[in-house]
């Protein structure tokens, strides 16, 4: 049986949940936002995925650099919707994107010790 890669799996779990948070987004007629959230929410898991087969270890940290890169500006889109009166919000996303950034910076940093 093959281990369960933690960080694929919350990133793809992560995603799942910011497509059901966007289409409430939508419901709100909220759409720029929901489109901007929906495309950075969703490319973190598929830039870590696409991690898992790069060609060598400084393919590997780039594709996960680009993946924190997505996490910034997730937690950005996510930060206007918790401060937009008018806006909803589900705190729970917060703190998923910010646990999922602590495990990608420290894939990155032990990445970097182990070249």
């Amino acid at each position: 049986m093959e281990k369960e890669n933690i960080i694929v799996s919350r990133t793809i779990d992560f995603a799942l949940e910011i497509i059901a948070f966007c289409e409430i987004l939508e419901q709100n007629r909220k759409f720029v936002i929901s489109n901007q959230l929906l495309k950075s929410g969703t490319s973190i898991g598929a830039n870590v995925h696409e991690a898992q087969n790069a060609e060598s270890r400084a393919d590997f940290i780039h594709k996960m650099k680009i993946a924190a890169k997505e996490i910034e500006e997730t937690k950005y889109w996510l930060t206007l919707c918790e401060r937009a009166p008018s806006y909803p919000f589900e705190s729970q996303l917060k703190f998923k994107i910010n646990e999922i950034g602590l495990i990608i910076y420290k894939i990155i940093s032990s990445s970097k010790t182990l070249s």
